[in-house]
């Protein structure tokens, strides 16, 4: 990894550290930063924030890994939970559950597809304004 990379995942790694918790990084829509979490080997890794996701009274995101992780494909997302502990700062899980990270992924393709079903329909509705104003 070179070394300004490397830097900024310092950098970021702060911030998570110091001033907002997991949650408010989530949410924010501004955020384009790498979210940087630590394994318990005390390793950063970097990840990519693809969506999150409200499933079954909890909060899931979708991750996907900038650094290699072994056994994960390039193409390849994790789904996350996050643990919200007692009087703990929030932080973010792995989910095991096979069933449940796939029950998230279906969530969120279908989110996507939702998506995509409007940006058609808007795209529709601007190009046959546009044809009848031209005319």
């Amino acid at each position: 990894m070179d070394k300004k990379k490397l830097e900024k995942i310092e950098e970021v790694a702060k911030q998570v550290d110091e001033s907002r918790d997991i949650i408010d990084i989530l949410l924010d829509e501004d955020n384009k930063d790498p979210i940087v979490l630590v394994d318990d080997k005390g390793k950063k890794l970097s990840f990519e924030q693809i969506a999150v996701i409200p499933h079954n009274d909890k909060i899931y995101c979708v991750l996907k890994p900038i650094d290699k992780i072994e056994n994960v494909q390039d193409d390849e997302a994790i789904v996350f939970y996050v643990d919200e502990q007692d009087g703990k700062e929030p932080v973010l899980m792995v989910e095991t559950d096979e069933k449940t990270a796939m029950d998230v992924f279906d969530e969120y393709y279908n989110l996507l597809d939702e998506a995509e079903a409007k940006s058609k329909a808007a795209k529709k509705n601007k190009s046959s304004k546009s044809s009848k104003s031209s005319k």
